[in-house]
């Protein structure tokens, strides 16, 4: 269930990574997205840290590369499954970035993007399509969502995720 544009089953923690969408903006499009810090690594806070802006860059060499880096998504769902949304769905999260869909630019004014602990190359779990699964059934309830599409489908050439190992056939 949604409640002031929050998940009930999420854990909230709150980013400053967002705005206001533009005024009579409809949320009609779902981005999956795939995160790992440091790449390839998981089960650590790290994520959580960085779309709270709080990632401490001296703990790895490639967070410099994310000094300054303000971004996130409404929702990120862990390997195990846990849920932790960062920005209302009502607000515009930053988690697109320069992105097209259906010749409509800057996807950020009209969708919800969802983060999965995960790399491209790397299989997702199990649990992970589960909880993903039930997020959509519960967004598609309470927003006009029409589709759902990958951050590569929506930024070619530029994003790559949620990358081959992602399975679209597992969404129902």
């Amino acid at each position: 269930m949604i409640t002031n544009h929050q998940l009930d089953i999420a854990t909230q923690k709150i980013s400053e990574n967002f705005n206001q969408r533009p005024k009579d903006a409809k949320i009609t499009l779902i981005v999956i997205h795939s995160i790992s810090l440091p790449p390839l690594e998981f089960n650590n806070s790290y994520i959580e840290d960085f779309f709270t802006n709080k990632l401490d860059i001296s703990k790895h060499e490639y967070f410099k590369t994310l000094e300054g880096v303000k971004v996130a998504p409404h929702l990120l769902i862990k390997r195990n499954g846990s849920i932790i949304q960062f920005v209302d769905f009502d607000k515009r999260a930053w988690h697109a970035g320069k992105s097209i869909f259906n010749k409509q630019p800057d996807c950020n004014n009209y969708s919800i993007g969802i983060e999965l602990e995960g790399a491209d190359k790397i299989a997702y779990e199990t649990r992970q399509y589960q909880i993903l699964n039930q997020v959509l059934s519960i967004l598609k309830s309470y927003y006009p969502i029409t589709d759902v599409k990958g951050h590569s489908d929506i930024s070619p050439g530029r994003k790559t995720d949620p990358g081959p190992a992602f399975k679209w056939s597992k969404l129902t």
